[in-house]
């Protein structure tokens, strides 16, 4: 039986550590993410990889923190404090945030993210 927690902790540090690769190898080839009932901002692997990218170039200094954690059948439940911190191209600093993060499961991978902010 799949261990659905440890893979979206370990999607999670992969985040942290910036490592696009590592964290789109937890997912299927036909991940997203998405805002909470809305539209897909990162869709498939590749437009997860490319997106992911794209926003640590950005916010080399961005970092979600765990703050609670709940596995309900096939999803993971997480609140996230998210932090960005300056970013390079000279834009506003982000404020810190929290965002409910859904987690959704097709056997051991990941195949849906969703945010809810």
């Amino acid at each position: 039986m799949p261990d659905n927690l440890a893979t979206a902790e370990a999607m999670i540090a992969a985040y942290n550590a910036q490592d696009v690769d590592l964290y789109v190898s937890h997912m299927t080839d036909a991940a997203c993410e998405a805002n909470y009932r809305g539209a897909v901002v990162r869709e498939g692997k590749e437009g997860t990889r490319s997106g992911l990218a794209a926003a640590f170039a950005r916010w080399p200094h961005n970092h979600a923190e765990i703050v609670e954690r709940q596995v309900i059948g096939d999803y993971v439940l997480f609140r996230e404090h998210v932090t960005r911190g300056p970013a390079t191209d000279g834009s506003d600093l982000v404020e810190p945030f929290d965002v409910i993060a859904v987690y959704s499961f097709e056997g051991d991978k990941c195949a849906r993210v969703e945010f809810i902010r």
